[in-house]
């Protein structure tokens, strides 16, 4: 009975993975491969766009000023410069962000302009834009994207279950030939090295794509602080932008800027508040400072809440972009290995299929 009960709960789950790996395959293969596409999404983009790169040195040597007077003549006249985003490592531009995400691509030794990018409709911009909501926001994408995370968690637990061998030997689990089929072989292999790290990268893909539902589920374990609100760019400002850079950095001594963002006006008539990120050397940390415009006075920014800085985690996890390259070459497995089993996993299904329908014509023979 207890035999009966046990293939019964294999089988029941041999459907679930099955049929969310046919149900959802379609959609399942292209999410993922542009999710493995974007771990390394700043080489990328310099592989497919070459002079957007070419800087002929790795020295920011101008002010903040000089780079933005640079992009405002490239700028159409409707985008207005909101931050300076330094390189964040030599050899890389220096870009300026502008409204409409509007990117201007600035040689740091010169200011010279490489290239005016709208990101929405650059290579990356539409990857990022498939991968979050199949470029279809109106019509519920996000949630869609969502929702196939939901499958591949579930296809990643069930095949796990689905994996371990019968006679509880988990050593002989790991050869290679638990199959004569190579497809076999290379499916399970595969499929359990990698479950782990595709069920985490699942689950966090769960939060991106249900936000407003993650953050309520969040908040109510951990304290969060309130969704910003866009502000309007200053339009006078006391400082200039060098000298509010000037400020931040000597707050923060030795520390290098990551980006310099526009100071914003605020409601009820208080003073801007330009906000500079600082690099601390020979680190990736960054802090972050906000300078008043007419005090000057530099005031660090709180620490953030614990819902925060778990909900800044959960994405950081689900990119890469945390944890050195060993995380992020496992992110980029996840990625890459869904399309091998959607491939190795319909072979097998075919496979079995004359099998199974030669094994119902004998039963009434027998």
């Amino acid at each position: 009975m207890a035999k009966s009960g046990a293939a019964s709960l294999r089988k029941l789950w041999l459907n679930v993975h099955l049929w969310i790996g046919i149900g959802l395959g379609l959609l399942i293969v292209p999410i993922a491969i542009s999710g493995a596409l974007l771990v390394w999404h700043d080489h990328i983009d310099a592989l497919v766009n070459p002079a957007r790169y070419a800087v002929s040195g790795t020295k920011v040597e101008l002010p903040p000023s000089a780079y933005l007077a640079s992009a405002a003549r490239a700028l159409p006249a409707n985008a207005a410069p909101v931050a300076v985003r330094y390189p964040e490592s030599d050899g890389w531009p220096l870009v300026v962000s502008a409204a409409g995400r509007v990117n201007v691509y600035l040689d740091p030794p010169t200011a010279r302009v490489l290239e005016v990018v709208n990101f929405r409709s650059s290579f990356i911009g539409v990857l990022h834009r498939f991968h979050e909501n199949l470029t279809i926001p109106e019509y519920s994408g996000r949630a869609v994207v969502g929702w196939v995370g939901v499958g591949m968690l579930i296809s990643s637990l069930t095949g796990i279950y689905l994996w371990w061998p019968r006679n509880s030997a988990f050593t002989r689990g790991l050869r290679w030939r638990r199959s004569p089929e190579t497809t076999t072989n290379l499916h399970h292999l595969l499929g359990f090295w990698i479950s782990i790290p595709l069920a985490v990268v699942s689950a966090t893909g769960i939060y991106l794509g249900f936000p407003q539902q993650g953050r309520e589920l969040l908040s109510s374990m951990m304290a969060m602080s309130p969704r910003p609100s866009g502000a309007p760019l200053a339009r006078q400002t006391t400082l200039t932008p060098d000298s509010a850079l000037e400020k931040a950095r000597a707050s923060e001594p030795g520390a290098q800027p990551a980006v310099l963002f526009l100071a914003t006006q605020l409601q009820g008539g208080a003073s801007p508040l330009w906000r500079v990120q600082l690099r601390k050397t020979n680190s990736d940390e960054t802090v972050t400072v906000l300078v008043d415009d007419q005090s000057g006075k530099v005031t660090p920014v709180a620490p953030a809440l614990a819902g925060d800085r778990t909900a800044q985690w959960i994405r950081w996890i689900h990119e890469g972009s945390r944890g050195g390259p060993v995380w992020q070459t496992i992110v980029f497995l996840c990625g890459a290995f869904p399309p091998v089993f959607a491939v190795t996993g319909l072979i097998m299904w075919l496979r079995r299929r004359p099998a199974r329908k030669g094994a119902a014509q004998l039963r009434p023979a027998e």
